[in-house]
């Protein structure tokens, strides 16, 4: 305890924020305290040496941590856009959604089942096919078609002019 302020000072020194060298100091004493110090021919100079490589032992955890973790992590992620979708995005993508829905009732029934199967339902083209009773090969012409006309529809109603 009677050189507590000089070691608080010199791992201060070593780390610069004197709250961490406070923490260093506290650390270091419970060490020596775990040790016989009574075997030591200069307890002070080893307490010296706990403090040094201790502080030290931070310093270089405060800098890789720099390096490595973002500062200010907490303000940062309040910028990251929210989850969910602004009101006018939301306002578009309902507009967009009629707009689809209606492109694909225009579409023959087969064309329809065909591109919701795919789309919607994430069916293979060869399931689609055996639903149908048709070839692969006009299983994908129909959802091909499907796409275009809706991809057509969509590009008619939303875009302003048009």
């Amino acid at each position: 305890m009677t050189h507590r302020g000089a070691l608080v000072n010199y791992a201060s020194r070593i780390t610069g924020d004197h709250a961490h060298a406070e923490d260093v100091v506290q650390e270091a004493y419970l060490r020596f305290d775990a040790v016989n110090s009574q075997s030591l021919e200069e307890p002070l100079s080893y307490l010296y040496r706990i403090v040094r490589n201790l502080a030290l032992d931070g310093r270089r955890r405060t800098l890789w941590e720099q390096r490595h973790f973002t500062v200010n992590a907490e303000i940062q992620a309040g910028q990251v856009p929210a989850d969910h979708p602004s009101p006018e995005a939301q306002a578009v993508g309902k507009a967009e959604m009629r707009a689809m829905y209606a492109a694909m009732q225009e579409l023959p029934a087969r064309s329809r089942v065909a591109l919701e199967m795919h789309r919607f339902g994430g069916c293979k083209l060869k399931d689609i096919a055996a639903h149908l009773g048709i070839s692969v090969g006009l299983a994908h012409a129909l959802v091909v078609d499907g796409l275009e006309h809706c991809r057509a529809r969509l590009c008619r109603t939303v875009s302003p002019g048009a």
